[in-house]
């Protein structure tokens, strides 16, 4: 199941980052995963929270550039090779990984990576075919 991820854009600019993570915390957003991808004229930050209408709330009212996408939460056992057994399903059926990145710490034992695809139904049906494990909203207390 897609989980929705919020992201930000930011003026690539010292403080920035700060101001968006600070909002957030005053407002008793809890944070699940970061990321920061920048260009020479701004940042995207992305992130996914344990409540999303409240983040989008907080962000709407300071006037803040976002959107919302839907990424998986794919776990993955935490040993060598796990990462790329994945992956390589993917590839076999040429989705293409956009993007990705890990959720904070392990949950259920496992490590999870939040992957943004070309195609996401049908990753989420190819990977579930194949026993990879899809995180649930609840898995990773997302209300």
């Amino acid at each position: 199941m897609a989980i929705n991820q919020i992201t930000v854009f930011l003026e690539n600019k010292a403080g920035a980052l700060l101001n968006v993570t600070k909002l957030l915390s005053e407002n008793k957003v809890d944070l699940r995963a970061i990321n920061i991808a920048e260009t020479t004229d701004y940042g995207l930050l992305r992130l996914i929270t344990a409540d999303n209408a409240a983040a989008e709330k907080v962000l709407k009212e300071e006037n803040l550039i976002f959107t919302e996408t839907p990424v998986l939460a794919v776990a993955i056992d935490d040993k060598p090779g796990a990462l790329s057994n994945v992956l390589e399903i993917l590839a076999k059926e040429n989705i293409d990984v956009h993007y990705m990145y890990s959720i904070f710490g392990h949950q259920n034992g496992y490590a999870y990576m939040i992957m943004q695809l070309g195609e996401t139904d049908k990753a989420t049906a190819l990977l579930k075919a194949n026993s990879v494990v899809i995180a649930e909203p609840r898995d990773l207390q997302i209300g």
